[in-house]
């Protein structure tokens, strides 16, 4: 009977096994490494990427927000000559103001009513006067509000009984007045009479209803 001894070549076996297995470990850990290291240079170089473009948009955005407040400074200059502009236009529209003050209200001024003092401060105007009866003042107030476009809400401040002496030395009774009434400028008051005249019915036109048969 012949005996073999298989020991030392199953050592032998597991030896070269456990080699093979190490080595592949080592490859494998190599390849992991690789791997590893070129998706750390790729993400590395997306960041420097994304980077450089945060750098490139912060730049843009300064120089918009410079741009932005350029704008606005201009805006504020225009919108600054604008008011200029229409303050010489008011105070070239607004010289013959007084001439329509006194026109309009010796217009509009009823019969039996006297006006003695007259303040005007800005478009604020003050009537001083005497009236036969108090409703010649109520007529004053009707014709300023309503009858002309130079003037816009009159208000009554007061009104005081009191007495006239007539040239016959005789005593009547008057009614004291304080009105304030708004003048208004030449710019609104034209605008105002473009706005009655193309409301008006033009003459000779008739309105008529239509027949029901």
């Amino acid at each position: 009977m012949i005996l073999i001894n298989l020991l030392p070549h199953r050592e032998a076996a597991r030896k070269r096994r456990r080699d093979v297995f190490n080595v592949s470990l080592g490859v494998a850990a190599m390849l992991g490494g690789l791997v590893a290291g070129a998706i750390f240079l790729w993400y590395q170089s997306e960041i420097s990427t994304q980077q450089a473009s945060n750098g490139l948009l912060t730049a843009e955005i300064s120089k918009l927000e410079g741009q932005i407040k350029d704008i606005a400074g201009l805006e504020t200059e225009i919108a600054a000559l604008k008011a200029r502009q229409q303050a010489v236009e008011d105070l070239q529209s607004d010289r013959n103001l007084p001439v329509h003050l006194l026109t309009e209200l010796v217009k509009q001024l009823p019969d039996g009513v006297f006006i003695s003092k007259m303040v005007q401060q800005d478009q604020s105007v003050t009537l001083n006067g005497t009236a036969q009866s108090n409703e010649r003042v109520s007529e004053l107030l009707r014709n300023l509000g309503n009858n002309t476009p130079w003037f816009s809400k009159p208000e009554l401040v007061e009104i005081v009984a009191g007495n006239m002496m007539l040239p016959t030395k005789e005593q009547k009774r008057v009614s004291n007045f304080v009105i304030k009434v708004r003048l208004v400028r030449a710019v609104e008051a034209e605008k105002t009479s473009a706005v009655s005249v193309a409301a008006a019915p033009a003459p000779g036109s008739t309105s008529s209803a239509p027949v029901k048969k």
